[in-house]
C-alpha cells in the first residue's frame, strides 16, 4: 500500500507559505498528500497595512488568526508557531531552533521539506537563519524520515528552468488569492509583490518554482519532476 506522503514547510513568518507555496500546497493535497507548516515567529514586527496602529502583541494575535484562515484555505493540516521573536532569529539559540525543526519533522514523519534558499529570497535575515537551520537538520541526519529537500526559487519567468520543479497555477490562482487576502495586515507587502488581487492571474505569477537540492535516495531521472513526491520510497519499501 502506498504511503500517504507528508510535505513540511519550514518558514520564518506567517504569510511566507502563501507567497511562495500556495500552488504547491494545493498540488500536494490534490494528490492525497498532507501539508504541515512550522513558522519560527508570529510576525509581530510586521507592518499593519490598512488596519492602523496596534501593539506588537495585538498584531501577533491578528497574524495568528490570519495564518489559521490562510491555512484553512490552502488545506494545510497542521500549523505550529515557535514565537522566537520576529526580526530576532539571528539572536535565537541555534541548537534550540534546530531541535524544534527536527522535532516537528520527526513528529509528522515528513517525507519532503520545503524552505528558503540561501539568500532567503528577499535577503531577510530571519529567512536566512531558517535556511541554515533547516540545512543543519537535514544534512545532519536529524530527521531520518525526510527524503527530499527543496528551496523556493523566486520568479515565474526564469530563462533557465532546467532541473527546476515548476508548479502551474492554472486553476489554483483563486485559492492563492484567497489565502493572500487572509493575511490582511500584510496587504501592502502583498500588493507590492502581486499588485491588486483581482480574479485573473497575472502572467508573471503563473508558476511557483522549486529546486531539489538534496535527496536521501538519489536516482537517475530521465525527465523533469512533476511532483515533490516523484521518486519517494514508501514506508514499506524503506523497511524491506
Amino acid at each position: 500500500m502506498r504511503k500517504n506522503f507528508t510535505a513540511a514547510f519550514i518558514y520564518a513568518h506567517p504569510d511566507d507559505e502563501t507567497f511562495s507555496c500556495a500552488y504547491l500546497i494545493k498540488d500536494i493535497t490534490d494528490q492525497g498528500g498532507q501539508a504541515v507548516l512550522l513558522t519560527a515567529t508570529r510576525g509581530e514586527a510586521g507592518k499593519t497595512g490598512r488596519l492602523g496602529e496596534m501593539s506588537r502583541e495585538k498584531l501577533a494575535t491578528k497574524r495568528d488568526q490570519e495564518l489559521e484562515q490562510a491555512a484553512n484555505v490552502l488545506g494545510i493540516s497542521t500549523v505550529k508557531q515557535l514565537d522566537l521573536g520576529d526580526g530576532k532569529l539571528k539572536d535565537a539559540d541555534p541548537e534550540r531552533l534546530q531541535q524544534e525543526i527536527a522535532d516537528f519533522l520527526n513528529l509528522h514523519q515528513a517525507d519532503v521539506v520545503v524552505t528558503f534558499p540561501e539568500d532567503g529570497i528577499s535577503g531577510h535575515q530571519d529567512h536566512i537563519v531558517i535556511h541554515h537551520a533547516v540545512n543543519s537538520v537535514i544534512y545532519g541526519g536529524k530527521a531520518p524520515s525526510v527524503q527530499k529537500l527543496y528551496y523556493n526559487r523566486f520568479g515565474s519567468l526564469l530563462s533557465d528552468t532546467s532541473g527546476l520543479l515548476r508548479i502551474n497555477g492554472e486553476g489554483k490562482w483563486d485559492i492563492k488569492r484567497r489565502a493572500l487576502e487572509a493575511h490582511e495586515s500584510q496587504m501592502f507587502s502583498i500588493e507590492r509583490v502581486f499588485g491588486p488581487l483581482g480574479p485573473d492571474m497575472l502572467p508573471q505569477y503563473r508558476f511557483e518554482t522549486f529546486e531539489l537540492v538534496w535527496e536521501r535516495y538519489p536516482a537517475a531521472k530521465s525527465m523533469p519532476e512533476n511532483s515533490v513526491f516523484d521518486g519517494l520510497e514508501s514506508g514499506e519499501e524503506l523497511n524491506t
